[in-house]
């Protein structure tokens, strides 16, 4: 994962202390629910220029940091 993702995703997981946002991180755990799952969508595609699908916007997608960034990448954002 970017730093810059992460720096992102720190934003919005108001449980996690620093190194705590790996790859195999659940994000709920951290603090993410539904209502900041559509602020992070929009902090995606303004922040790291990537639109996610339709198709991905599933829970799984935003289990884990890792899941998230793995769409991000397949959207055409940074490499893994």
């Amino acid at each position: 994962m970017s730093p810059d993702f992460v720096a992102m995703l720190s934003r919005f997981l108001k449980y996690a202390e620093p190194g705590q946002i790996t790859a195999e991180a659940s994000l709920s755990d951290l603090g993410l629910d539904s209502m900041q799952s559509i602020e992070l969508l929009f902090a995606i595609e303004d922040d790291l220029g990537v639109s996610l699908p339709d198709e991905v916007l599933t829970e799984s997608t935003f289990a884990t940091a890792g899941s998230l960034w793995a769409a991000v990448c397949h959207a055409g954002g940074d490499r893994p």
